[in-house]
């Protein structure tokens, strides 16, 4: 399996940028997709999450998250949030890239740059997932990301379509011959 690395998370975040660009002027205020979230605070998120993975990583906690927080302004345009996504990608994809890969730091356990890297890539394909639903466009997620971090997060995933299996992982959808979960969890740490 090849380890995802700081141009995974760059692609992914230019992904969710491309893809929800052409949209800024929608009403950004309601759900994306299930969540509670309005999509615009969806993509807030994300970038929180990025830097708190690039604050891990740099950081090297063994017990916890860092105790620092990321503030997005609450008048800052959808295309700003974005902006915002694209700056914290960046930060974590090069924390991720000059990190030694035996670097190890807090996300439930000990857990690698390339861990931190696939849960970048996944907060941010599926609540690009979650904004576009909400805002009734059309999308599916790169399958080949998609496959990268099934086999880095969930190594008991079932086979299948590797965007609808993410989906399914996560709670966001059914497959075939298997219910909607209600809860879930990945496997970042290393054992």
């Amino acid at each position: 399996m090849a380890e995802l690395s700081g141009s995974d998370v760059v692609r992914a975040a230019s992904e969710m940028v491309r893809t929800l660009d052409p949209y800024t002027d929608k009403d950004w205020g309601v759900p994306a997709g299930d969540l509670t979230w309005s999509c615009w605070t969806t993509a807030a998120h994300v970038a929180h999450d990025l830097l708190a993975y690039a604050g891990q990583v740099s950081g090297r906690p063994a017990d916890g998250y860092l105790p620092f927080d990321l503030r997005v302004t609450p008048s800052a345009s959808p295309r700003e949030v974005l902006t915002v996504v694209t700056a914290c990608a960046g930060l974590l994809a090069a924390t991720i890239d000059t990190a030694d890969p035996g670097t190890r730091a807090w996300h439930y356990g000990p857990c690698d740059p390339g861990g931190f890297a696939a849960m970048g890539v996944t907060e941010t394909l599926l609540h690009t997932w979650d904004i576009t639903t909400g805002l009734e466009v059309r999308w599916e997620p790169p399958t080949d990301l998609c496959a990268a971090v099934i086999d880095r997060l969930f190594p008991d995933a079932p086979s299948g379509p590797p965007p609808q299996v993410l989906r399914w992982l996560t709670g966001r959808g059914e497959l075939p011959g298997r219910s909607r979960r209600t809860s879930w969890s990945w496997r970042a740490a290393l054992d």
